[in-house]
């Protein structure tokens, strides 16, 4: 049991890393190694969410049922019971939400009482801007539900964490350095309505070779981030959400990925149609709204990149935003200032990727 002092280190800890210019895996990490040292967990998904749809991304996690990986995401998209995307308060444990009733989550139910799961503890950060990923600790084996405390601590810290994670995408944004840059046209993974891979072409398989974290280089890539967006689109059909099945992943060296899904066929009936996720190089539309975000840009500001980002001089933004010309310059320079560029050349080639 963590004492008041070494909640209070933890977060001194915690703030340090937020402060760090970390990629998102290691900014991760670290954090998880800071939380550990006051709360006890055996296992954890921390996955990075597009911040317009809330679906997973970039998942990084260590759980005993990887085996059974799309068959644990999409019940996990299927569960209501503290699902990232209702979580009142931003943080909460299963025993609690269930009020020591497991079973009344679909996730434990079908799935994490054969791991003898005894509790998750759950944040989702969340701000102005965007949902930028979720957290899920788990307890297995006879430990004890995590104490009130624990969640205290962990809505502690979940707005220094929300900031890091948002700036670690920002910092995804440059000109794109890849040597062998993506197809603009879609691949597509073919999915049974259970999860299960149908069939792939090579081109896909290169892209998920990209997706799956270094460390796990040697292995036959997981598509993680195509199941994510598989399980929203099963999470709409059943009305356990309304947000639309589709994501915005970095890949690498600047590129950003776009993944949906959708349903294949009309012989079947819909539940029992295979589902296809696509996957393509980020449309501008798509990478400027992530951008915008990421970088904290203000609604006006936001308009204004978009008339940039299509060729507008100051002069024709002034006009649709019925503004003074000066004025323009004024949302420019707050613009070059949270983008930490000089120019409108380097913030288009940073928005574009150019």
């Amino acid at each position: 049991m963590a004492s008041a002092a070494a909640y209070a280190r933890a977060r001194e800890a915690i703030l340090r890393i937020c402060g760090c210019s970390a990629d998102a895996r290691t900014l991760r990490l670290d954090l998880l190694a800071a939380i550990g040292r006051v709360i006890g967990y055996d296992a954890y998904a921390w996955l990075i969410t597009d911040p317009e749809t809330s679906v997973g991304s970039s998942p990084l996690a260590d759980v005993p049922c990887l085996p059974q990986l799309p068959h644990l995401i999409r019940l996990k998209y299927l569960t209501a019971v503290n699902r990232w995307t209702g979580l009142p308060s931003g943080t909460a444990s299963l025993s609690a939400a269930t009020g020591g009733e497991l079973s009344r989550s679909l996730l434990w139910r079908e799935l994490l009482r054969q791991y003898e799961v005894t509790d998750i503890a759950s944040s989702v950060y969340r701000d102005r801007f965007g949902c930028w990923g979720f957290l899920d600790l788990w307890r297995t084996r006879g430990a004890p539900p995590f104490r009130a405390a624990d969640i205290e601590f962990l809505g502690h810290v979940a707005g220094p964490i929300t900031t890091a994670l948002r700036h670690s995408q920002a910092r995804t944004f440059t000109p794109v350095t890849a040597r062998e840059r993506p197809p603009a046209g879609p691949v597509v993974l073919l999915l049974s309505p259970a999860l299960n891979v149908r069939a792939q072409t090579p081109q896909t398989r290169r892209y998920l070779q990209a997706l799956v974290p270094p460390d796990a280089a040697d292995q036959a890539p997981i598509p993680a981030s195509a199941y994510n967006v598989a399980a929203q689109l099963l999470a709409t059909e059943a009305r356990v959400d309304d947000h639309p099945p589709h994501a915005r992943v970095h890949l690498a060296d600047g590129v950003w990925l776009t993944l949906r899904a959708t349903r294949m066929g009309t012989a079947q009936p819909g539940p029992e149609r295979d589902i296809a996720a696509s996957i393509e190089l980020a449309a501008p539309d798509d990478r400027a709204s992530v951008f915008a975000r990421a970088f904290g840009l203000s609604p006006r500001e936001t308009e204004l990149l978009r008339h940039l980002l299509a060729g507008a001089s100051t002069r024709d933004v002034a006009q649709h935003l019925v503004v003074s010309e000066n004025t323009v310059q004024d949302h420019l320079k707050s613009i070059f200032t949270k983008t930490t560029t000089r120019n409108r050349r380097t913030l288009i080639a940073r928005a574009l990727g150019t």
